[in-house]
């Protein structure tokens, strides 16, 4: 019998020879929460998603979280993930039940993966304001990187963008934000984002997660802000599987697909790692958090088909983001 090349095979031994796999952007405090009685949650919109766990987050004890930060890490570990980034909820509905089991997890698993954390106000940064901004200064001390959702804070994405650049840059420390995940036409965030980026000078430093809206824009203001970015030294990360389940809607636009524009991306040197994002949750109940697929996705739906180019978002383009040397 014939041996045919085995691609798969052959991109699966580089990531290794690579140092292995980086999952730039996770969940991995509310992951494997997905249960019979909320699946129906599943189905509602995204954007309702955020607060919908809000009982779930009050009610969560130390050792619940715990346990699954520990189901999820031992999921990328089987996998050959080297380096984790995962979001933690830290806000005045979670206080700080996820650090306490972060800091157990990250002791306990010191010897087998990186782990670097951002943190998670899912409620904004406004919400209950005085309380909301306590919470926030005191994850910004605990996490490794600075983390935010602008969504959480829809009117005042300046204000927002703002406390979080000035507080990564004062802190020494990088920023990641989700950005336009609405699949929009009219979406401006990762623009926004850029801009704020050059005025706080923290070039080189600001990553953006998701950006699928960047789908929706024509190719001449595409290009423009993948200047821009390039100019502000922003990197970002795909999460593929997350984003296929994204619903249709009758807003006109390029022909697209809702997946990250990566094949755009490089062209203009701007690094792009891959997350497998919300794990076995009301956001994506059916992902078991597979690397590969991820990996999969992306290189389809962006016809990205060159091992070298693959091998670097799943590993060394990941080390740059997560701030890992």
């Amino acid at each position: 019998m014939v041996k045919y090349w085995n691609i798969k095979e052959e991109l699966l031994s580089e990531i290794k020879k690579h140092g292995g796999w980086v999952n730039c952007h996770a969940h991995i405090d509310r992951a494997y929460t997905i249960t019979r009685q909320n699946f129906y949650q599943s189905q509602a919109l995204r954007s309702e998603k955020w607060t919908l766990n809000d009982e779930l987050r009050r009610r969560s004890t130390v050792d619940q979280i715990y346990d699954r930060m520990a189901q999820a890490v031992e999921r990328m570990l089987e996998q050959g993930v080297t380096v984790l980034g995962s979001f933690i909820d830290v806000d005045y509905l979670t206080k700080d039940k996820a650090i306490k089991a972060a800091i157990k997890i990250r002791e306990k698993y010191k010897d087998q993966i990186t782990i670097k954390y951002l943190m998670q106000s899912s409620n904004g940064l406004f919400n209950q304001e005085k309380e909301a901004r306590q919470w926030f200064e005191l994850a910004a001390d605990f996490v490794d990187i600075i983390g935010g959702l602008v969504k959480a804070d829809v009117d005042r994405e300046p204000e927002h963008f703002d406390i979080l650049l000035s507080t990564a840059k004062a802190k020494g420390k990088m920023l990641h934000v989700h950005v336009d995940e609405l699949n929009l036409p009219e979406e401006r965030e990762t623009e926004l984002l850029a801009h704020k980026t050059i005025e706080h000078g923290m070039q080189g430093k600001v990553v953006a997660i998701h950006g699928i809206s960047l789908n929706a824009r024509p190719k001449t203001e595409r290009e423009a802000i993948y200047t821009l970015m390039k100019k502000a030294g922003m990197m970002v990360i795909s999460c593929p599987v997350s984003w296929l389940n994204e619903r249709r809607s009758e807003e006109l636009s390029p022909i697209h697909n809702p997946i990250t524009p990566v094949d755009e991306l490089l062209p203009h040197q701007i690094p792009v790692g891959i997350g497998t994002d919300n794990i076995a949750d009301i956001w994506m109940p059916w992902n078991d958090g597979d690397m590969w697929m991820d990996l999969r996705v992306l290189l389809e739906a962006a016809r990205i088909y060159d091992i070298d180019q693959l091998v670097q978002i799943a590993t060394t383009n990941g080390r740059k983001i997560l701030g890992v040397n």
